[in-house]
């Protein structure tokens, strides 16, 4: 069942990157309460969900190290300060090289941010399908909860890149989790390598998350941002 479910959800995530320009209500007058209330759902995910998951890894990578490793002792959470601090350095540059050139249009600065995305989004869509899911509901929280990411992850390339981004990155982004999802349906790795691709994720998605999805004061609505983050905290305890 997992096997379909995860294939559904790869195609989930596919469509939303497709779909996500026709998604106007991200840019009318409702945008500061969505944001916010995603802002909400995708801190919740990271502290309730995402960094306990992290501690599971680690415990499975000093299982599998067997002493081998010294390092180990710390392994998941340098993978994740790895994945954190290279897609830091990828948006500062971005943020650099569009306020030096606003007209950046089929520059290289495009295709770097996009491939790497596209990488991104292949490791999201491999691990959908690799990591042991314990039950139904963990899987759906995790589409639901990445599924507000990319939404917000679009609107932010499409207002960097403008029209380049419909044109070509979000087809790119959307194979990219297909493309995942397959070559994870066909290869099977360790338990300590999907542990560390697990963890490199975990440390991109802090950073995107917290960049992304907690909308500046201007944008922001508090009791939106607290509505999202209760919900998703209850059903996720529950």
């Amino acid at each position: 069942m997992f096997f379909w479910l995860s294939l559904l959800f790869a195609i989930g995530f596919s469509i939303i990157h497709l779909s996500s320009k026709y998604m106007t209500f991200v840019r009318t007058e409702h945008r500061s309460r969505f944001l916010s209330f995603a802002g909400g759902v995708a801190v919740s995910y990271v502290f309730v969900h995402l960094l306990p998951d992290l501690m599971t890894h680690q415990q499975i990578l000093e299982r599998e190290s067997n002493g081998m490793l010294p390092f180990v002792e710390n392994h998941a959470y340098l993978a994740a300060l790895f994945g954190l601090t290279l897609f830091y350095g990828l948006e500062s540059a971005v943020t650099k090289k569009v306020k030096q050139e606003p007209s950046h249009k089929g520059s290289g600065v495009f295709w770097v941010h996009i491939v790497t995305f596209f990488f991104y989004n292949m490791l999201i869509g491999y691990l959908i399908i690799q990591d042991k899911f314990d039950h139904f509901a963990g899987m759906v929280f995790y589409f639901l909860a990445l599924s507000v990411h990319f939404v917000m992850m679009d609107q932010s390339m499409r207002e960097t890149h403008q029209d380049i981004y419909d044109r070509y990155g979000r087809w790119l982004l959307s194979i990219g989790v297909l493309i995942g999802w397959g070559i994870g349906a066909i290869t099977e790795l360790n338990e300590a390598l999907i542990s560390t691709l697990f963890a490199f994720l975990a440390g991109a998605l802090v950073l995107n998350v917290l960049k992304e999805e907690i909308p500046k004061e201007r944008e922001s609505s508090f009791p939106a941002f607290l509505i999202g983050l209760m919900i998703y905290t209850v059903l996720l305890i529950m």
